[in-house]
């Protein structure tokens, strides 16, 4: 998302298919790993529980709370998706049962805000990228003018010296 903001900036791609490429690819894959946890969730948990600690019984827990805070979990899930919790939530939001248009509508929205800010990041560093590109590249000219100049000015000394 930063890398597709920062070849916004630097003109390579359009900000508003990007933007909404990402967007929709982000939301895509997010809800395969709801319909997988929908699908083989409590299955996954009746036969590989005993090995991960989990049991029928904390999922029940944690359906509780979800159903209890569905929207706001899910909204800071996607909004903190660089923390590694957003997976998690995103298989515990298709076990728990939560219907697929609130999961897509509040995943959308973090998506949108989310896709946003890290792409603001990569148009910021773009910006940052073009000035210190223009700087160093002014510096560069000057330095070779000097060294130039220098080297000029040395053979002159040194032919004048011999002559």
């Amino acid at each position: 998302m930063m890398a597709c903001g920062l070849l916004v900036r630097l003109g390579y791609l359009n900000f508003i298919p990007a933007y909404a490429l990402i967007v929709i690819g982000d939301l895509f894959g997010d809800i395969l790993w709801y319909l997988a946890g929908y699908k083989f969730g409590m299955p996954f948990v009746r036969k590989f529980g005993k090995f991960f600690n989990i049991t029928e019984q904390d999922v029940e827990k944690v359906e509780n709370i979800f159903h209890r805070h569905d929207s706001a979990i899910l909204l800071l899930s996607k909004m903190t998706m660089g923390l590694g919790f957003a997976l998690v939530t995103l298989i515990s939001a298709g076990l728990v049962k939560i219907p697929l248009k609130k999961f897509v509508f509040w995943n959308a929205l973090g998506g949108l805000l989310w896709t946003a800010c890290l792409m603001a990041i990569g148009i910021y560093l773009g910006n940052f990228y073009l000035t210190v590109n223009s700087v160093l590249g002014k510096i560069g000219v000057l330095s070779s003018i000097v060294v130039i100049f220098i080297i000029l000015i040395s053979a002159t000394k040194y032919i004048r010296s011999k002559f």
